[in-house]
């Protein structure tokens, strides 16, 4: 990141929060209507855009009060104007309700960012220690270790951050442990019974490719309606409900894998990147979800910002070891001289 050239014109597209702040001095946010540019980086960008929206919001909320007033004006005209015989009261009326249509028609409606809803569920548990790991070798699946872990214990309300850089073998670890939560026994790994697993990976394997977004949900026993409904929340338009979800582009397949596992009602969040193909509105809706319903979890992401608000445990990859950090500062003070 410090390295990108100054003076240099470029246009980037990234969901990565810090990312744009650190290296953009221009925001162009592009909405379906109209578009709204800013001469500042992301963070103050987005700051006067919903400043900007919020000052939409009150002008659109003036005028159909004034058009709203105008008709009831005309209705009580045209009243009188029938019950006296008054023509040039009759006009009078339509004149206002011609007003009323027009600041109607005029009124700029109040943009709504459509990233569909992401809300995670928690069915609970009174075990205080939800995963324990003792004396384990991660290692490739040709059997070569890649780290070691000494002792591990996850408590419920824990939100634990793996931080390593690529091919350490974090994703490996996320996979022993979902082996583990869902009925492979893995040496050294105890999972309290009372865990319901909450999983999706960066490859968005729960996700059946020959399968629809509706027969993901079907699986839940929601009942038709309400499963249509879930899928309109997480922006899935009804003809797109039922498209195989090979065709589906890759931020709606992450956020069809989100309502999913929403759906499972989890106690333990098992996520490897969840905000990959996420937009930046969605990852924010995922951050508050998680610290809303007090979610424990262990999760692999390269998104610093949603790391930073995520994250009270650290665990990080080094020297073949896992060891707990205060925080994840020094790792990426270290990504960053790379």
């Amino acid at each position: 990141m410090n390295e990108v050239a100054k003076g240099v014109p470029m246009l980037i597209a990234s969901h990565d929060r810090d990312f744009l702040d650190a290296v953009t001095n221009r925001t162009l946010f592009l909405r379906p209507e109209t578009s709204r540019y800013f001469a500042l980086p992301y963070s103050a960008a987005r700051q006067a855009l919903e400043e900007g929206d919020t000052a939409d919001a009150a002008k659109l909320e003036r005028e159909l009060k004034d058009a709203k007033q105008l008709r009831k004006q005309a209705a009580k005209l045209t009243n009188i104007g029938i019950n006296s015989g008054s023509d040039l009261l009759t006009v009078k009326a339509k004149q206002l309700k011609d007003r009323a249509a027009k600041i109607e028609a005029s009124a700029t409606a109040v943009h709504k960012e459509r990233s569909g809803e992401i809300r995670l569920g928690n069915s609970g548990t009174h075990a205080k220690v939800l995963l324990a790991i003792e004396d384990v070798s991660v290692t490739t699946p040709a059997g070569d270790t890649l780290f070691r872990i000494d002792k591990l214990h996850v408590f419920q309300g824990d939100r634990i951050v793996l931080l390593g850089r690529n091919g350490t073998g974090k994703s490996q670890l996320v996979r022993m442990i979902h082996r583990a939560m869902t009925g492979t026994p893995v040496a050294g790994i105890k999972v309290t019974p009372s865990v319901v697993l909450g999983y999706t990976d960066q490859d968005l394997s729960n996700l059946p490719q020959a399968a629809t977004p509706s027969d993901i949900v079907a699986k839940f026993k929601v009942g038709d309606q309400r499963a249509r409904a879930l899928l309109a929340g997480a922006g899935f338009a009804v003809e797109k409900q039922e498209r195989p979800i090979a065709k589906l582009s890759f931020g709606q397949k992450a956020r069809l894998g989100l309502l999913a596992l929403r759906l499972t009602e989890p106690n333990f969040y098992l996520m490897d990147e969840p905000t990959n193909h996420v937009d930046i509105p969605g990852q924010e809706k995922l951050e508050s979800e998680i610290l809303e319903h007090g979610a424990t979890c262990l999760l692999v992401s390269h998104d610093r910002r949603f790391v930073r608000n995520i994250g009270t445990r650290y665990l990080q990859i080094v020297g073949k070891r896992l060891r707990e950090v205060e925080g994840p500062e020094g790792f990426f003070g270290e990504m960053a001289g790379v």
